[in-house]
């Protein structure tokens, strides 16, 4: 049984056939779309490296159905950048070494983007840490991260101050 969807997927508006109602979003992004920077960890919603924006919140792709985003404006490590500009949340993980050996980093980018949208840290690293704990990294560099991304905070509040953001 074939379904088809329409998504805007990175400021992209696509059309979609869906062979298996069935598919995740990560299984799409990665296997039909070949965006393989969402990455699949444990495929049961527990690790984070899987974390996309779908309408600006933060989802585990693995367990988002395709199917269920007709409609939905879908965001990936791949559509964060603006041309050569790295996002500030992506200059800031590489600033403070919020990053090992990487595999986790675009579920975290995904995951801190969606937290300074959603305004809930307020510069305390308690706060980072709670809202960032559905993203695990193996190697340990929370502290980095952390660091990112009160330092993006920071950084897009004051372009949000003179009106560049």
């Amino acid at each position: 049984m074939s379904l088809a969807i329409q998504i805007t997927l990175n400021g992209e508006s696509r059309a979609i056939e869906l062979d298996d109602p069935r598919i995740t979003l990560l299984d799409l992004l990665r296997e039909r779309l070949e965006l393989t920077g969402t990455k699949k960890g444990c495929d049961r919603g527990q690790c984070g490296a899987c974390t996309v924006l779908v309408d600006g919140r933060r989802v585990n792709a693995c367990l988002t159905l395709a199917a269920s985003l007709e409609g939905a404006s879908v965001e990936t490590i791949e559509g964060v950048a603006d041309g050569p500009e790295l996002h500030p949340v992506q200059q800031a993980f590489i600033d403070h070494d919020g990053f090992q050996c990487g595999f986790c980093t675009p579920g975290q980018i995904m995951s801190a983007i969606g937290l300074l949208r959603e305004a809930r840290v307020h510069g305390d690293p308690e706060r980072v840490r709670e809202q960032m704990s559905g993203n695990l990294c193996r190697c340990g560099a929370y502290a980095g991260i952390v660091e990112a991304v009160l330092d993006a905070e920071r950084l897009t509040a004051r372009e949000s101050e003179r009106g560049v953001a």
